[in-house]
């Protein structure tokens, strides 16, 4: 098959789809470009199904190029025959070729290695053969193998019986069925190493464990994991004999009439035992390791997509409160457009205890900027803190207040970037500014930090961290090219991700922008050095210009179908200069007396385009996020005392993992509301507002259960 067959029966969509994206990424194309502005030649592929296409064409390219390389090297070794050939060929994974390959793969000097340079390959053969014969090993073993390196019949048995065990070791039907059945049905124990510390008892629920490998859940594998990296934990993989001896069976049996079947029965035991069980575990621990590490990337993914498209609360002054207890709590004040008015200091809590003195500085700082939302990180004294503006939004009804997720916001503050934005500022301000900003954009102040450092993961520093980057890079780059970006407002943090875009051409454009003044054109981006023809194609579509020459700059139409744009609109009696309300009457009179089939043809383009112009004349550069629910503004405070079993509320999805999802349901501690509780198909995300009920309340331990409750 085909990489394009290939790929298209797991997306079930045809191969022409998929060969036609492949041909649009070789030609250097981004994932985001292709699923909105070529939608004709890949027959409307989504952006996840392009970026799954990209990422599984690299990984068949790279089975193939091992291929090439393993061919290569047996051939050099003159071992390569058709039938060896043919099964290398028709390999469909990595674990494959390297079963194959293993009998000639260069390997470090081996007991096998040993004997054969003795001249022990013919009695292994012996072995391997079960020859029949009236001769007594011994005769057979002394008439031919031993010599000034090999002095007696048993050290030559031992040597062939060391090549034997690496054989049937090495055979790729043999490891294939045992690995097969070890993966259904070996068993996974871990226990406790002794006196190994574990003083907060983290792994204390696989001092004692055994499951099925074929069981186990991605929580658990993880939490396995790195109960053994960190010492405390002795994890093995048991298969159990039948498995692994049926394999072996089937490829090698004793015949009873052979002198030299029980050679072959030690060979066995020993190719069992020293080589095959303890590769076979290994590759079932990073099988394992695998589609956990998988399955936790995924749900990283997407709980970060579900943060960053989380809606924008547009036209706030903000106040944003860093929370302290010695150092104090930091406070920055932003104006709409995040620009920094104010800054501060408050000493609420211990040691100084001033609260009448912070509530002071705050008022002021409110009435002086005319603040209307205050934002308070979650981190240390959040809750003692949220005490405080609940006190002094009480007194004052035109501002709420916000907890927000702080996770990443130290990180942003200690980083060239933030320095670069701030260079006077203490770093502990800059993180008050960056809390104060994530109401007014999450995009666009998420992006300035690195995603693994955002909290919304499981077990995020113990998988494969190239593999999490890279699908995390993919979720920032899909939703920031989804919302658009304002050209002369982003930052050069959320130009970095713009398709066709990056670090170096995203600084290129801002430096123009501080140089020149704002964008007036998309066609004056082709000014900026650096930025050329391919990338102005592959960047232009998601870059927007508010208020331009061209009124179609502000839309998600590409410069490329500004002509049909036009045409369209000429169609309806209208111009690029028409009021939205005068596009909306006409273009709607259009559509329903046209056919849209007609219309494409009359135009030069596809019916997919059409539609995608027809939308954006009607909504230009509509920010999907504007879809999801508006997050809860607060005005007063809850603690865990004033819960009641039965109470309901409505909460804040904050983070979904394996075993159910946290809601912040407005006192310190997020609440759990288990899977169990969620009804069958209900799929939450990061930013859902639900609403729940109190089921359980465990004061000592800080635990809320939470319950479901219909709409």
């Amino acid at each position: 098959m085909t990489y394009s067959e290939i790929i298209a029966s797991q997306l079930k969509v045809k191969p022409s789809q998929v060969e036609a994206t492949i041909g649009l990424l070789d030609e250097g194309n981004t994932v985001p470009f292709i699923a909105r502005y070529r939608k004709e030649m890949t027959g409307t592929l989504d952006d996840e199904q392009v970026r799954i296409v990209a990422d599984e064409v690299t990984r068949l390219r790279a089975i193939d190029e091992r291929r090439t390389a393993i061919l290569k090297s047996i051939e050099e070794q003159g071992k390569l025959t058709d039938e060896l050939k043919a099964s290398i060929e028709s390999a469909q994974t990595l674990t494959a070729l390297e079963d194959l390959y293993a009998p000639y793969k260069p390997k470090r000097r081996t007991r096998a290695m040993v004997a054969r340079e003795k001249g022990l390959q013919g009695l292994a053969d012996i072995i391997l053969g079960q020859l029949i014969t009236d001769r007594s090993i011994e005769d057979i073993v002394s008439e031919a193998y031993l010599n000034e390196q090999v002095s007696c019949v048993e050290e030559a048995l031992q040597g062939a019986r060391d090549i034997v065990a690496e054989t049937i070791s090495d055979n790729a039907l043999v490891r294939q069925s045992t690995r097969e059945k070890a993966l259904k049905f070996a068993k996974l124990t871990a226990e406790k190493i002794e006196d190994a510390p574990d003083e907060k008892r983290v792994y204390e629920s696989y001092y004692s464990f055994e499951g099925r490998v074929d069981r186990l859940q991605p929580h658990q594998i993880l939490a396995l994991n790195r109960g053994e990296k960190d010492g405390v934990l002795k994890v093995r993989i048991n298969i159990d004999e039948r498995d692994w001896r049926s394999s072996i069976y089937d490829e090698f049996q004793e015949d009873l009439f052979s002198p030299f079947s029980d050679q072959l029965t030690l060979s066995i035991m020993d190719a069992a035992e020293r080589l095959l069980l303890p590769s076979i575990e290994r590759d079932v621990r990073r099988e394992l390791s695998e589609k956990a590490d998988s399955h936790a990337i995924n749900v990283f993914a997407t709980n970060l997509r579900s943060l960053l498209s989380l809606p924008p609360l547009t036209g706030q002054i903000v106040l944003g409160i860093d929370p302290g207890v010695r150092t104090g709590c930091k406070v920055a004040v932003v104006d709409p457009t995040g620009k920094l008015l104010d800054t501060g200091t408050i000493y609420p809590h211990q040691p100084k205890n001033d609260w009448d003195g912070s509530l002071a500085i705050l008022e002021e700082m409110i009435n002086r900027h005319h603040v209307t939302l205050v934002t308070i990180g979650n981190g240390t004294a959040s809750r003692e803190t949220e005490k405080l503006v609940a006190e002094l939004t009480r007194n004052a009804p035109s501002v709420k207040y916000l907890i927000v997720n702080e996770a990443g916001a130290s990180v942003y503050s200690a980083s060239s970037l933030a320095r670069q934005e701030f260079p006077d500022l203490d770093v502990s301000i800059r993180g008050a500014v960056s809390i104060a900003r994530r109401a007014q954009d999450p995009l666009a102040e998420l992006v300035k930090i690195d995603p693994k450092s955002i909290g919304v993961g499981l077990y995020q520093h113990d998988v494969d961290q190239t593999a999490l980057s890279h699908s995390l890079d993919g979720v920032v780059e899909s939703v920031v090219n989804s919302v658009g970006v304002d050209v002369n407002t982003a930052s050069a943090a959320l130009l970095t991700h713009v398709s066709g875009v990056g670090p170096k051409l995203a600084s290129s454009i801002v430096a123009y922008r501080d140089t020149n003044g704002a964008f007036l054109s998309r066609e004056d981006l082709n000014k900026v050095s650096g930025l050329g023809p391919k990338a102005f194609e592959q960047a232009a579509g998601f870059l927007r210009i508010r208020d331009g020459k061209n009124p179609l700059d502000s839309s998600a139409i590409h410069p490329e179908s500004y002509v049909i744009a036009e045409a369209l609109l000429s169609h309806a009696g209208l111009s690029t200069s028409s009021t939205l309300e005068e596009r909306k009457s006409a273009l709607d009179y259009l559509v329903k007396n046209t056919s849209l089939d007609k219309l494409a043809v009359e135009l030069g383009c596809g019916v997919p385009t059409l539609e995608d112009i027809l939308e954006q004349l009607v909504r230009p550069g509509r920010d999907p996020r504007t879809d999801a629910p508006a997050p809860i503004l607060r005005s007063d405070v809850m603690k865990m005392e004033d819960l009641l079993t039965g109470m309901t509320l409505m909460g804040t999805v904050r983070n979904v993992v394996d075993f159910g999802a946290f809601v912040d349901i407005g006192v310190k501690q997020d609440g759990l509301l288990h899977k169990s509780q969620i009804p069958f198909g209900t799929l939450l995300k990061v930013g859902d507002i639900i609403n729940i009920e109190i089921l359980a309340i465990d004061q000592e331990r800080g635990r809320i259960s939470l319950g479901w409750i219909k709409e």
